[in-house]
């Protein structure tokens, strides 16, 4: 495995707006995995990656893994625009680690997961990057329930979220754009999904059912998989060990 380390995507170059490459030591073409880190959309890194380098660099794909800034910094439609910056970045340098620009997965946990749905979606964060949702060939979003915000908001089953309105703010109209599910169509190259959570999370189980359900009507394919024995910290931190059943799902999915 060949590792390149803090890559601005976006200058002028901070710790915020850079990434890292993990890529196996010969081939090209490789289809390239984009990995998003979750925090809150408060914190978190880049290099909270426990086994994932090693193990998708094996099976013979390149590892991208970017930082973004953070509430409240910069707001999360700004926070999204950085994702697709950093995407944008990858597609135009991946010949140079051995990717294959058009073929790129977008994964993530927790927040990450919840940016890498709206990315996914939203096809105006890629087009205002000279992008098509077309090079996107698969999203893998891990253990978050914020696909339907205002639905989540209403939920008065799930437990209480004090943060969720100081992340996203007041108005219904933002809710709404910030929910993946409100960006759910035909024709505009949505990938196929896999959405993974937490067996016993209720939340999360409940808004990963309807996300997909929304995809599946609008002709995207979509499946929903429960992580038995799994804690919110888990299923992204065992990812890539032997016999874990989430990650045995993620490569039959990219298979």
């Amino acid at each position: 495995m060949q590792i390149q380390r803090d890559l601005a995507y976006v200058e002028p170059k901070t710790a915020r707006n850079s990434l890292d490459v993990y890529q196996p030591s010969e081939g090209k073409d490789r289809p390239v995995v984009f990995w998003i880190h979750g925090g809150g959309w408060t914190k978190g890194s880049k290099d909270q990656l426990q086994n994932k380098p090693k193990v998708f660099t094996e099976k013979g794909f390149v590892l991208v893994a970017a930082n973004y800034r953070f509430v409240p910094e910069v707001t999360v439609k700004e926070m999204t625009g950085d994702i697709a910056k950093a995407i944008r970045w990858t597609h135009e340098h991946a010949k140079e680690f051995g990717g294959d620009p058009n073929s790129i997965y977008v994964m993530g946990h927790s927040a990450g997961a919840h940016l890498a749905a709206l990315v996914c979606t939203d096809d105006r964060y890629l087009k205002a990057e000279g992008l098509s949702l077309a090079i996107i060939k698969g999203c893998v979003p891990v253990d978050v329930s914020v696909y339907d915000l205002p639905k989540r908001i209403a939920d008065t089953s799930a437990p209480p979220n004090a943060t969720m309105k100081e992340v996203f703010g007041e108005s219904d109209e933002m809710h709404r754009e910030l929910s993946p599910v409100t960006h759910v169509a035909k024709g505009k190259s949505i990938p196929p999904f896999l959405i993974l959570h937490v067996a016993d999370r209720p939340e999360t189980k409940v808004q990963s059912h309807w996300f997909a359900d929304k995809l599946n009507e609008a002709g995207i394919a979509a499946r929903v998989v429960a992580a038995d024995g799994k804690t919110h910290g888990t299923i992204s931190t065992e990812l890539g060990l032997p016999d874990d059943k989430p990650t045995q799902e993620v490569f039959q999915f990219l298979k």
